[in-house]
């Protein structure tokens, strides 16, 4: 699953950039009213990509630390983060954070653990690297908790996007929370219109790979985002 992520986003990594730029205003003014930071903060952005999260939170903290696996990405956020110098990129895996326990005040994840083959560590290493009475932030797609819906729509993200591993339903993910001594403080739910063609372009997705996909497509597909904000015990 690493390999499909380092190929799908390294080949498609100039795309993901600048979607996030042109959302970048709409996210931070989201992250802001949602997670409200104090100013002071050491946050953590994991599974950064070219850096979304760790833009959004870069005025409002005091230093943020962004980890990805994928080199170009990286890249694509080092050239943006002259506007943002309290932002370090570093190459890592959100499985196995290469951080001390209790290193932030605050760590995040964005639209990152559907593409994870096991989320739960990827939390876990969230709750780990967060120090007690910190806060974690967790954004991303979910899933029907009706079986039959959630293996359809992840067979078509899975089809459009071979990093694709899975979209957990909102009762697996506070299952996660709960396992690793994380309480919800808040939640939000967001629904997002996707146009297909766009869409199936953003992951590169062409030919037999692209016909598939479609054919698999959920009619006026919306995918709906959750937004979890946490306490570390």
């Amino acid at each position: 699953m690493q390999d499909a992520t380092r190929e799908r986003f390294g080949r498609t990594a100039d795309r993901i950039a600048a979607l996030q730029d042109a959302r970048a205003e709409e996210l931070e003014a989201k992250v802001v009213q949602f997670v409200a930071p104090h100013g002071d903060e050491r946050a953590l952005d994991s599974g950064s990509g070219a850096g979304a999260l760790a833009f959004a939170l870069a005025p409002h903290v005091r230093e943020v630390v962004a980890v990805d696996l994928v080199p170009e990405l990286l890249e694509q956020g080092r050239k943006r983060s002259e506007r943002f110098p309290n932002v370090t990129f570093v190459e890592g895996d959100a499985t196995k954070l290469s951080f001390e326990p209790f290193s932030f005040d605050l760590a995040g994840s964005l639209r990152t653990l559907h593409h994870i083959a096991r989320p739960e560590l990827a939390v876990a290493e969230l709750a780990r690297v967060t120090r007690p009475g910190g806060r974690v932030l967790v954004v991303d797609q979910i899933a029907s908790v009706d079986p039959v819906a959630a293996a359809e729509l992840n067979a078509f993200e899975r089809a459009r996007d071979p990093s694709h591993a899975r979209a957990l339903a909102d009762i697996d993910l506070r299952h996660l929370f709960e396992s690793n001594e994380l309480v919800l403080l808040r939640n939000e739910y967001e629904l997002e219109p996707r146009d297909l063609d766009p869409y199936l372009d953003l992951a590169g997705c062409e030919g037999k790979d692209r016909e598939r996909a479609e054919s698999l497509a959920p009619s006026n597909y919306t995918a709906e985002l959750g937004w979890y904000l946490l306490e570390k015990r």
